[in-house]
């Protein structure tokens, strides 16, 4: 047996109209095709759907009960239609973005959001690892990431370049020093980020060119986190430069000898053909455009 959405349709407009060829007319087919899927629904399912009285077709009580749920099936059907629709257009769309650091991937997205106000927006923040994770098997639909390599699964984009710094408390012996180097950092506690940490993967190159694999004080997994331990003075942090707007109770210092570079990529899978990735893409050139000296 087979009940399709077709034969529900015919259902109801038999119902309304009274009559095979009133129903025809609403459904826009012929007679004998809306005649027919009446007949095999009767027929499959061993009921009497309509009866004849002066040349119209009645409903019958199981089939007045038959056509509420028909509804209520259509109505969800084209509930759904229009969600699927509506997803990723720029009128009424949504876009789920994932962000490893607040900026300066938010700066595009508040962008976007007074671009175009109708789609919503859904913002998740996560590790390297875990968002890179959500965009390959797309749950969301765009991530913001650095350093994301040139591979034939991703669109990609650079939006900005950014920098590892070391962080400090205000009463660090740090804390009146514009720059530090590798071998002053090593006289101090340092705190890392965990594995799966983008910030981490820098600070593990820094000092692999410095020929040093020093041991953490402690490690914590968030970037919160390693502000609050600098903060209360348990030592040297590292974080993106352009992080956070957090700085009255820190100091930012660059590292000497470079190699703290990275390139803050939207990406998103080759195959996610949506207007609203495409007008996000589109956006990243009027920031570039607007912020000149940006890479």
């Amino acid at each position: 047996m087979s009940l399709s959405l077709r034969k529900l349709e015919a259902l109801s407009a038999v119902a309304e109209a009274g009559s095979f060829a009133g129903a025809a007319r609403l459904m826009q087919l012929t007679q004998p095709g809306v005649s027919q899927l009446i007949r095999a629904l009767e027929d499959e399912y061993g009921v009497v759907l309509f009866t004849r009285d002066k040349g119209r077709l009645l409903s019958t009580p199981f089939c007045d009960r038959l056509c509420d749920a028909a509804d209520r099936v259509m109505l969800e059907y084209r509930s759904a239609e229009q969600m699927l629709q509506r997803h990723g257009t720029l009128a009424q769309g949504e876009l789920a973005i994932g962000l490893g650091n607040a900026m300066p991937g938010m700066s595009v997205i508040a962008a976007f959001n007074k671009a175009y106000p109708n789609v919503a927006l859904r913002v998740s923040t996560g590790s390297y690892d875990r968002i890179l994770r959500d965009v390959i098997n797309h749950n969301l639909d765009v991530g913001i990431l650095p350093e994301i390599p040139k591979d034939t699964r991703f669109r990609r984009k650079v939006l900005a370049t950014n920098h590892v710094v070391a962080i400090v408390g205000l009463d660090h012996p740090l804390a009146g020093r514009a720059s530090v180097g590798c071998a002053e950092l090593l006289q101090y506690p340092l705190i890392f980020r965990s594995d799966g940490s983008s910030t981490q993967k820098v600070v593990d190159r820094y000092f692999r060119r410095n020929e040093v694999a020093p041991a953490p004080f402690l490690t914590l997994d968030t970037r919160d986190g390693v502000y609050e331990a600098v903060v209360n003075g348990m030592g040297v942090g590292f974080v993106w430069e352009t992080a956070t707007g957090r700085t009255r109770d820190v100091r930012q210092l660059v590292l000497d000898g470079g190699g703290t570079q990275s390139a803050e990529v939207v990406f998103a899978p080759a195959d996610r053909q949506m207007e609203t990735v495409g007008a996000l893409f589109g956006m990243i050139d009027t920031l570039h455009a607007t912020r000149p000296g940006r890479g």
